[in-house]
């Protein structure tokens, strides 16, 4: 029998950390004339079994394995290129008239879930130039948890730790930044062991009369709460070797509840299915860059490379609030200089003119 264990699931969680989705990423561009253009590209590399088999039938094209946070309803054209090294990357892109058509098709979803998304572009008319504005407000997913992390960190904190903003440790050394990260992560860890104690207790509670001769009636485990959740996350202990079925037969001297942390049953898989699908936040990394008609002036957050700003769209900056990615870019109008120097020419001359009579 193989029981389910915090340090179980942790270790699943870093396996798809491991794997991640940085080989997924989504390009914007947003043209002078409001219109826009969503891309997402995805690449592996190809097995030998893969390759034998493509050239052998002559193809030049291959299927890749789609992505589970890849939602292709939202494109409507692709390609797939081989690369060096056999990385095959596929490519899908679709066109819109405007942004708030594209935020309502968004591509990426969390399991089930797609992630909501609005956005918005500002134009303004300055002669000289037009400055374009570009704003997409991701949707915050921290409900995905049941116990919410405002309970164990003010909002300041928790942004910082998910964000990166506000810089709460603007202005400490180095050995204070770090005090200062020891102080919060506890708070931060110990939210999300009680929303994993959570997610088991309560799913004892709704499959509880599935249980063989349980030692106490529903009614009892749910005022034990308190105390086995003590019993359970001991502080004193390391909390990613705890096994829950162990912590359950000391605590009600019974195995009743092994069924719930065994795998090979249907309700060990399920619990084991739902903690994952809670955990998908924290593997969840898609790189988005995005580019503006004319020339970058402001990158929000982001990183502006040869006129392309990067930003890193994470789950866990979707945790404490919505994650907002702006940027501002600046056309310039060379009808309006030339223009403007006729006109300077021209009241010149009339200058002179005039001084002539």
């Amino acid at each position: 029998m193989k029981k389910i264990s915090f340090c179980l699931l942790f270790a699943s969680l870093l396996l798809m950390v491991g794997c991640g989705t940085d080989n997924v990423r989504m390009n914007t561009i947003v043209n002078a004339d409001g219109t826009c253009k969503r891309e997402v590209s995805y690449s592996n590399v190809m097995s030998q079994h893969d390759r034998d088999s493509l050239w052998g039938k002559g193809k030049v094209q291959w299927s890749q394995p789609l992505p589970a946070i890849l939602n292709i309803d939202a494109f409507s054209s692709s390609h797939t290129d081989v690369g060096e090294g056999d990385t095959v990357t596929t490519t899908f892109w679709r066109e819109f008239d405007n942004v708030a058509q594209m935020s309502a098709e968004i591509p990426l979803q969390l399991g089930n879930r797609r992630l909501q998304t609005h956005a918005a572009l500002e134009k303004r008319f300055r002669w000289f130039y037009t400055e374009y504005t570009f704003t997409e407000t991701f949707a915050c997913v921290g409900d995905t948890f049941e116990l919410s992390p405002a309970d164990y960190a003010d909002k300041d904190v928790l942004s910082y730790w998910f964000t990166g903003q506000p810089n709460i440790m603007e202005g400490l050394s180095g050995s204070e930044v770090k005090a200062k990260l020891d102080d919060i992560e506890p708070k931060l860890t110990k939210w999300l062991i009680d929303n994993q104690f959570k997610t088991i207790f309560d799913f004892i509670i709704a499959h509880y009369d599935s249980i063989v001769r349980p030692p106490v009636s529903k009614e009892r485990f749910v005022a034990l709460h308190d105390s086995l959740a003590a019993f359970v996350l001991k502080g004193n202990e390391d909390v990613l070797g705890i096994v829950p079925s162990d912590k359950l037969q000391q605590f009600f001297h019974s195995n009743a509840y092994d069924m719930f942390f065994d795998e090979q049953t249907p309700l060990g898989r399920e619990l084991t299915n739902i903690y994952l699908s809670k955990m998908n936040i924290f593997w969840f990394s898609v790189p988005y860059t995005l580019q503006m008609p004319g020339t970058v002036i402001d990158a929000g957050t982001g990183l502006c490379r040869d006129n392309v700003i990067v930003y890193a769209l994470t789950g866990e900056r979707l945790v404490p609030h919505d994650y907002v990615i702006t940027a501002t870019s600046r056309v310039t109008h060379m009808w309006a200089y030339v223009l403007s120097l006729l006109v300077i020419l021209a009241a010149i001359w009339l200058l002179f003119s005039f001084k002539k009579t």
